[in-house]
């Protein structure tokens, strides 16, 4: 409705004024200044209740001006002056209602595209039902191009998902039978059936559309300044308008004076600028609720985050193998996610998925029984086997060098045993996420002075973390309220931002100054708590709002700043009389549309301080990286032969030795020259110059230095076989090896394959 009013409005006075200049040009002057004086009343008529309503709400706005003006053009009869103002009302208003619409398409998006119905299987025929009537546990069908009505679970085939309204992401994803679906994905690739798990309404779909429109429910430090603006801008314009008219006896001063202040460029620039970079933030996946926000985030100079599902992952992976004398490590795995497949418990899936990393097809276990707290028991190929906590305390040597190591690592322990013998430990570790560090950098360079780590996880875990990624400071073992009091301890000091996703987060994002949750996996808890969502699992998405927040406010501010000073130039020019009635609206028009036009810019998408990473180079990235992902786990045979190797040779470890050197130079150096000829060049242009990459190079050629000379090792060892004083030098070469594959393989993931999201539209 008030569009199509702005759009009348603007028809009528525009209409008008050319009308008037006609029968002024035809010599009818009393006819056409007749129009331009019904012009001006139906200008007045809508400003009048501009203000009127400003002022039930306690405000006093700078439309009481342009009633001011549109009155003095009348008494003085510059009726031209007056057109121009009511097409200067109308103009502007338009281009508002334009700027706002714009700004908000994408947030409209998300309420338009929300699905309405499902195709609920009953007696075994999909039908359409409303979406409110599917229940947790109904049987859906998705078909291939509709948008997945709830939350579920993959039932039967594998589904293709375009998840790019929820995270951003370009790339359709896998996920396999039984895997977790979100609501609002789009089915990109064959039909595949869901089983719900929530109701629409409680679904991740129907909460970004909640979260979405509380960012129209508040308004932004900026937007509110320009009230505060108003109440002395309205006095100082009437006092200078009433000077120029007593100190030159010429009240078309006065009327030059309040055209010219007419409106504030402040009020539309702030505006547009802010809701601009509400749409912006969504396109990348970030809900901000509401323009403050907004703002706090664009004014950030502490960053606190939580470790947990933030920093890292939060899904433990394992990290390494150890195997009792006399037993094997590849055994250890094997078996003990033959039994955990029949588990649910999160450290069961990490030991399952690393044993399907090495294409272990796992046998059925029998007698399988879980007990909470302890672990799982079942029989494999014959075997007892246990999985889980130690069921004593330590009673061999080797068990305490294991839970030493477990402590000087920060690892999670699972124990096996094999018929009752301990016959391996199992380390997990959550591991870091890929983007952190790099986001770290990023936000430090938006503006962000001081990074903290708080977490409620073990000192010796928390500080092996904040390490890694270079914090300020870690406060571990913090209880809620402690968090609490820490973010308040910060928020004190500077603008303070709180990252977190658990339910004992939630306080400590309400203490901040803009709390940030990671809404993807994030309770429902902090996610209310918060004025920033992540939509997506990813802590990048964080960078880029804040790389938002702050060109949208520098822009507004930038906007306002230029307006303002134009407009006190012209009210100074028109109480000096060199400026009339009629030249300053046309003057403040344009001064209007310029300061709109700039706001806008807010809505463009911009560099920041991420990489832009052309679409071949995304390509290969995700090549390499899908590359990384099968080559990770067969480096640790180059650890355990080197850890094999006893100070006799044998035949065994020569096998051994000549399996990793297959493994080398038949899968790893040929991935690794790949990379050097096509990633790093590609990479150079990424980052602007080839001398980023000069470091991974010197990284290829000792790898490639360390093949070579197992290679050496192994032809005189053909010729020989093992000697004694080979052993030595051997261990070495493989220690060397797979230290430098571990940390060049984790330089290339941060430094290079997190930038493999692309840049979002």
């Amino acid at each position: 409705m008030r569009r199509f009013a702005t759009i009348a409005l603007l028809l009528v006075t525009t209409t008008g004024l050319l009308a008037g200049l006609m029968l002024r040009l035809a010599g009818a002057e009393a006819a056409g200044d007749i129009v331009w004086t019904v012009v001006i009343g139906a200008a007045v008529v809508p400003a009048t209740g501009w203000v009127i309503s400003a002022l039930r709400s306690g405000r006093l706005g700078v439309d009481a001006i342009a009633v001011l003006a549109l009155a003095g053009a009348l008494a003085v009869r510059e009726y031209l002056a007056g057109a121009l103002i009511g097409v200067m009302l109308a103009t502007g208003r338009a281009l508002e209602d334009y700027a706002l619409h714009r700004a908000r398409r994408d947030l409209n998006a998300l309420y338009e595209r929300a699905p309405h119905s499902a195709r609920r299987f009953e007696d075994g025929v999909p039908r359409l039902v409303p979406v409110e009537q599917v229940c947790p546990g109904d049987l859906l069908l998705v078909p291939s191009g509709e948008i997945v009505p709830v939350d579920g679970v993959v039932a039967g085939d594998l589904a293709l998902l375009d998840e790019s309204a929820l995270t951003g992401e370009s790339m359709p994803v896998e996920h396999a039978a039984g895997e977790g679906v979100r609501s609002g994905v789009v089915n990109a690739g064959a039909a595949f059936d869901l089983r719900a798990t929530r109701t629409a309404a409680d679904s991740t779909y129907a909460g970004v559309v909640r979260l979405a429109r509380q960012t129209e429910t508040d308004s932004a430090p900026v937007v509110r300044l320009a009230d505060r603006f108003a109440a002395w801008f309205l006095p100082t314009t009437l006092l200078l308008a009433a000077a120029a008219w007593l100190l030159s006896g010429e009240p078309v001063r006065a009327v030059a004076v309040l055209v010219v202040a007419t409106p504030c460029p402040l009020l539309l620039a702030a505006p547009a600028a802010i809701a601009s970079g509400l749409s912006r933030t969504a396109r990348h996946g970030v809900v901000v609720k509401g323009g403050g926000a907004l703002e706090r985030l664009g004014q950030a100079r502490t960053l606190i985050l939580d470790k947990t599902g933030t920093l890292t992952a939060g899904r433990p992976q394992v990290v390494d193998v150890v195997a009792a004398p006399g037993a094997r490590a590849e055994d250890v795995l094997f078996l003990a996610a033959a039994v955990d497949q029949m588990s649910s418990h999160v450290l069961a899936a990490a030991i399952v998925e690393a044993a399907r990393a090495h294409r272990a097809a796992l046998p059925q276990p029998a007698e399988v029984r879980e007990k909470a707290g302890t672990g799982t028991t079942g029989l494999v190929e014959g075997h007892r086997i246990e999985v889980g906590k130690a069921a004593a305390p330590s009673r061999s040597e080797w068990e305490r060098a294991q839970r030493a190591r477990a402590a000087l690592d920060g690892a999670m322990t699972v124990w096996v045993t094999v018929d009752g013998q301990a016959a391996g430990v199992i380390l997990l570790r959550d591991a870091i996420r890929a983007d952190a560090a790099r986001t770290l950098r990023r936000l430090r360079t938006a503006g962000i002075r001081r990074v903290i780590m708080l977490t409620g996880d073990r000192a010796e875990v928390a500080e092996s973390v904040g390490i890694v990624l270079g914090v300020d400071q870690v406060l571990a073992e913090q209880t809620p309220a402690a968090k609490v009091g820490a973010v308040r301890q910060e928020a004190a000091r500077a603008v303070t931002v709180m990252v977190g996703d658990g339910i004992n987060d939630a306080p400590a994002l309400a203490a901040a100054d803009v709390g940030v949750a990671m809404g993807a996996r994030g309770s429902a808890a902090s996610t209310q708590a918060a004025d920033v969502v992540l939509t997506t699992d990813r802590l990048d998405r964080l960078a880029d709002a804040m790389d938002v927040a702050r060109r949208s406010r520098r822009i507004a501010v930038q906007s306002a700043a230029t307006g303002m000073a134009l407009s006190l130039l012209a009210m100074a020019a028109a109480a000096a009389g060199a400026l009339p009635p009629a030249a300053g609206a046309l003057l403040q028009e344009a001064i209007d549309i310029t300061v709109i036009v700039n706001a806008l810019r807010a809505l463009r998408p911009a560099r920041g301080t991420r990489a832009v990473v052309t679409s071949a180079t995304e390509t290969l990235l995700r090549r390499f990286e899908a590359e990384h992902s099968t080559l990770r786990p067969p480096l640790e045979l180059i650890r355990e032969t080197a850890d094999e190797l006893g100070e006799i040779p044998s035949a065994a470890g020569l096998d051994r030795l000549r399996e990793v050197h297959r493994f080398l130079t038949e899968r790893l150096l040929p991935h690794e020259r790949a990379e050097e000829q096509r990633l790093y060049p590609a990479m150079g242009q990424v980052l602007g110059s080839p001398e980023v990459t000069m470091t991974m190079s010197r990284a290829h050629a000792e790898i490639e230095r360390l093949v070579r000379r197992l290679g050496n090792h192994l032809t005189l060892a053909e010729a020989e076989g093992l000697r004694l004083e080979q052993l030595d030098d051997l261990r070495a070469c493989l220690y060397g090896l797979h230290a430098v594959l571990i940390l060049h393989f984790d330089q290339e993931e941060e430094a290079y394959f997190s930038l493999a999201a692309g840049s979002p539209a």
